[in-house]
């Protein structure tokens, strides 16, 4: 058990609904390495204006933030903050195996007007559920933004435990939300049924991409989902359905875009999705930094018969 479970009563700087699609957006490089600034502003604009997000998230995993020095990391939110324009929430992606070095990106990424922050779980440290809420207990007490908390055990080795994620929730008010990829729904079914008892809202976002129509379905909120680089409107057609009360609507629309969201994974993200985006036109060229590399002859030819299909080249 923790040592000491603090209440933190402090008011949320908050003006959004973060409920809906939002896009985890990729980084470009150019040919050179260097990052394409140009390129991330045309990817957030074909994001917002033709995928219809509700936010953005830069330098999540699908922005390759492992790869980008903290000068790199920290220019790539100021370029989101700068295109989005107040249009929609930008989520900065600020976690880090090392707690002083997230609290460092925070003070910087406050500055630069940050709306609010994804934070993953330390990887690689695999530290005890103690350890988690501590880490979070810090970074939560360092700003008055709203934080969300990231869960892919899958990338990080250690899971966050229900009871963890509801007792960070708990003990910081600002800690309003989780991207769960812990790929569980009996995990994700928990965390739920005890969110409805924190007294504020929670917001459950799918981090698994083929999860967004049974999260909504158990009364959650959308998802941050790389997938909407290219199939955006589609999920938000989904999301809309669904609030509407449309369930079948939504049902199929979940149906519809599953070959999509395999295809888009089907190799390690963001590789398929930088392919895709090339495909489409959105960048010119889809490098990767090591040691990530293009997406596969073989997996391109397959990708581009599934955007043939659903009419996007």
């Amino acid at each position: 058990m923790y040592s000491k479970l603090l209440i933190y009563h402090k008011e949320v700087d908050n003006m959004h609904d973060y409920s809906g699609i939002h896009c985890p957006i990729i980084t470009p490089f150019k040919t050179d390495g260097s990052v394409d600034e140009d390129g991330l502003r045309n990817v957030i604009e074909f994001v917002l204006k033709e995928q219809k997000c509700i936010g953005i998230v830069p330098c999540g995993t699908t922005g390759e933030s492992p790869v980008l020095n903290n000068e790199e990391h920290l220019r790539v939110i100021q370029i989101a903050v700068e295109q989005a324009n107040g249009r929609v929430p930008v989520m900065a992606g600020v976690g880090s195996n090392c707690t002083t070095e997230t609290l460092h990106l925070i003070e910087e990424s406050e500055k630069l007007g940050a709306d609010s922050y994804l934070i993953v779980g330390p990887y690689y440290n695999k530290p005890t559920m103690e350890g988690m809420f501590a880490h979070f207990k810090a970074i939560a007490s360092a700003t008055n933004k709203p934080i969300f908390i990231y869960n892919i055990p899958g990338r990080t080795s250690k899971n966050i435990e229900p009871k963890t994620i509801l007792d960070i929730a708990k003990a910081s008010t600002n800690v309003i939300g989780l991207k769960d990829a812990a790929g569980s729904i009996d995990q994700t079914m928990e965390i739920m049924a005890g969110s409805r008892k924190l007294g504020k809202k929670f917001y459950v976002l799918a981090g698994d991409d083929q999860m967004v129509f049974l999260i909504l379905t158990l009364g959650g909120d959308g998802g941050i989902c790389a997938v909407s680089h290219v199939i955006g409107k589609e999920l938000m057609e989904l999301f809309n359905e669904y609030k509407k009360g449309n369930i079948e609507n939504a049902r199929e629309i979940h149906f519809s875009i599953l070959p999509m969201i395999k295809a888009l994974f089907s190799e390690t993200n963001p590789s398929p999705i930088k392919a895709a985006l090339e495909m489409i036109g959105v960048i010119n060229s889809d490098p990767l930094r090591l040691p990530l590399v293009p997406m596969s002859t073989a997996g391109r030819e397959k990708l581009r018969i599934e955007l043939k299909n659903l009419g996007k080249i």
